[in-house]
């Protein structure tokens, strides 16, 4: 199994750029209105992996379905799986995604979780790379989101108009000023 110890200096760098990250910009900028809860309730699992070959991310990535699976959602409602050390190319790491839903398929997962993608290049289809939009699933490392179907249909019933969250968050990050961008990316535009 290639689960790390996040008892390295390097992981615990990596968690913390990460919490950072969740914690400025995708709770701070409010492009998921349902993450601060449970980060608050320290229910957010942030797991570095430090595979590196596809076999080997895979056999991680089902120990932590299998690890969230077996912990209540009261405890563990979600986990972040931190790549640093592979798919650092947007293409290598879109095209994994299939791999990602194959397994999900396979141990019939589909439908009880699902897999959300944050990349340092991510781009979506038929958007510039440099598009502002992208910065709402750029992330400081290529990350694997587990998410509980359940409760993300539940967290999305208290929210209006959830279909207009994907345009509100084009629109704040679209609004950001250079300087904003810089202080929350600065793994894609240098610090001056």
């Amino acid at each position: 199994m290639a689960i790390s110890s996040t008892n390295s200096e390097l992981n615990a760098t990596q968690i913390q750029l990460t919490r950072q990250w969740l914690e400025q910009v995708v709770i701070g900028l409010g492009l998921c209105p349902f993450a601060a809860q449970p980060l608050l309730e320290n229910r957010v699992r942030i797991q570095v992996c430090d595979s590196t070959t596809e076999l080997q991310l895979l056999e991680t990535l089902y120990a932590e379905l299998d690890w969230l699976d077996q912990q209540p959602d009261t405890e563990l409602e979600t986990t972040l799986l931190v790549l640093p050390n592979m798919l650092t190319n947007f293409a290598d790491y879109n095209q994994f995604l299939d791999q990602v839903d194959a397994l999900l398929d396979e141990f019939s997962w589909h439908g009880k979780y699902q897999v959300a993608s944050f990349h340092p290049q991510y781009c979506f289809a038929n958007v510039a790379p440099e598009a502002a939009e992208n910065l709402t699933n750029r992330a400081p490392y290529p990350i694997l989101h587990l998410i509980r179907e359940a409760s993300l249909s539940a967290a999305l019933t208290h929210i209006e108009r959830p279909e207009e969250i994907p345009a509100q968050n084009i629109r704040r990050v679209n609004s950001l000023r250079p300087d904003e961008k810089r202080r929350l990316f600065p793994w894609i535009f240098s610090v001056t």
